[in-house]
């Protein structure tokens, strides 16, 4: 009796054992579904994409003629359909790019949602490129068709980095990596494009991030120092003001704005740096009033981006600088380009004029390559209009550039603005601004952008000149 009853304890042991290892080998293939697989789309996830690209890396060791693809698409301005129709809006959008998507591969590729709004394709068993470029083309042409959403239709574009598997490849990551970069070489170009990697895109990639982590040195260090170059009173030939012109003082070399403003609009930095450069400008113009070795009449113009013009405390910002610095209102000038404005034209026209309120001078900067309509230039209030360089460099060689500056001479003079030129390198330049009655001018012809101490002896050149001049009549 008790030998039996053993035997039907064990069996039944045996039994509720057979069963909770089926429920345990359940419970882990469902984890491990749930460990490769995307939440929102059912599409598989990034680890899972990994894991294929890292069989795939090992057959083309063992396979020649193998050849793979990724492609890496992000969708085109799809933080604005987030933020004006709603999150939900936002993951049916993601879900409906995921099933259309879906539809148009073939058995053995793979679709996957790395984050966000970012999707992979890993394209299997290719003849080659152009098998990647023709999906690509096609792929954009499927995103473009409008995606009825319930009670909502969203257009959307999308940018694709195509980079082809090989034998040289040794981590999944990096093959990732390098469709990514594709990618925003393809955003760059305009978006709604594709592009393939190369190894120049790498080299620009690692230059790109050396730039970023020195530039967030620079910040720290302030290495940034200011050029001023004088703005000339066309008609009579003395300074009216000076405008601060950043220069990053890297250990190695000077680098001029144009190779890191960009970078540090894109990583945010610019706000940080347009900060540091009002406040020196301003200090620095008002040491040299406390000093007597400027005219009281002389302004220093700074140039604000289109992100710090977007900031919700820039007056309590400019304000502050010139209570810290005793600089008078009326001695500051900021330049503001016409893109800058017209990024934040519903809010532009109140601050442009809580600006003039408090004195602050006002210039349009780059008149004439922008948007230049005469509608909105009414409705913002500006001091000066200050012509593109472009358009100077061309008046001693053609008539349409010289027709095109007595327009735009013609405009602010109507609307009771002073002409800038800048750019002006010639006395043949200089002599057609007089002769359209611009007010002011600034260029190489008058002096190249110099440093503080270099300005103030141009000043007393030009002081002296004066004092002889006035002592013969």
């Amino acid at each position: 009796m008790a030998t039996r009853q053993l035997r039907e304890l064990n069996a039944w042991l045996e039994q509720r054992i057979q069963e909770r290892t089926q429920d345990l080998e359940v419970a882990n293939a469902q984890l491990t579904k749930l460990a490769l697989q995307d939440s929102l789309t059912g599409l598989a996830n990034r680890i899972a994409l990994l894991k294929r690209l890292e069989q795939a890396i090992e057959r083309t060791k063992e396979d020649a003629m193998y050849q793979f693809a990724l492609l890496f698409l992000d969708c085109d301005r799809f933080k604005i359909v987030n933020d004006s129709l709603g999150h939900e809006v936002g993951d049916a959008l993601l879900i409906s790019i995921a099933q259309r998507l879906g539809q148009i591969l073939k058995p053995g590729d793979l679709l996957a949602r790395l984050e966000g709004d970012e999707f992979a394709i890993f394209l299997d068993q290719i003849e080659g490129i152009w098998t990647a470029t023709q999906m690509a083309e096609y792929i954009l042409h499927q995103i473009a068709d409008p995606f009825c959403l319930p009670e909502q239709m969203v257009f959307i574009n999308a940018s694709i980095g195509i980079v082809l598997g090989d034998a040289q490849y040794e981590k999944p990551e990096h093959l990732l990596r390098d469709a990514d970069t594709a990618m925003y070489h393809a955003k760059a170009a305009g978006k709604a494009q594709y592009r393939i990697f190369d190894a120049t895109m790498y080299r620009t990639a690692l230059r790109r991030l050396q730039l970023e982590m020195e530039l967030r040195q620079a910040i720290s260090e302030r290495q940034f120092i200011l050029h001023y170059q004088p703005i000339v009173d066309l008609q009579t030939g003395t300074v009216a003001g000076l405008e601060a012109l950043v220069r990053w003082n890297h250990p190695t070399r000077l680098i001029s704005p144009a190779e890191f403003i960009g970078v540090a609009e894109e990583i945010g930095l610019i706000n940080e740096i347009g900060t540091l450069v009002l406040r020196e400008a301003c200090h620095q113009l008002r040491n040299w009033q406390k000093q007597g070795l400027v005219e009281s009449h002389l302004s220093v113009s700074v140039n604000l981006s289109a992100y710090q013009f977007a900031q919700p405390d820039l007056m309590e910002q400019i304000l502050q600088i010139l209570a810290e610095t005793e600089l008078e209102p009326h001695c500051l000038k900021l330049e503001l380009t016409e893109s800058a404005i017209m990024q934040n034209a519903d809010s532009a026209t109140q601050i442009l004029r809580d600006l003039r309120q408090h004195q602050i001078q006002l210039s349009m900067d780059d008149f004439g390559t922008g948007y230049s309509s005469l509608s909105y230039l009414r409705s913002f209030p500006m001091d000066y209009l200050k012509i593109d360089r472009s358009f100077v460099q061309g008046l001693d060689k053609t008539v349409k550039e010289l027709n095109l500056v007595a327009v735009i001479a013609a405009i602010a003079q109507t609307m009771e603005m002073k002409v800038i030129a800048e750019g002006i390198e010639t006395p043949a330049q200089l002599a057609h601004l007089r002769s359209l009655n611009c007010d002011l001018g600034q260029g190489y012809l008058f002096s190249k952008p110099l440093l503080a101490h270099q300005i103030i002896d141009l000043l007393r050149v030009e002081s002296e000149k004066l004092r002889v001049q006035n002592s013969q009549f």
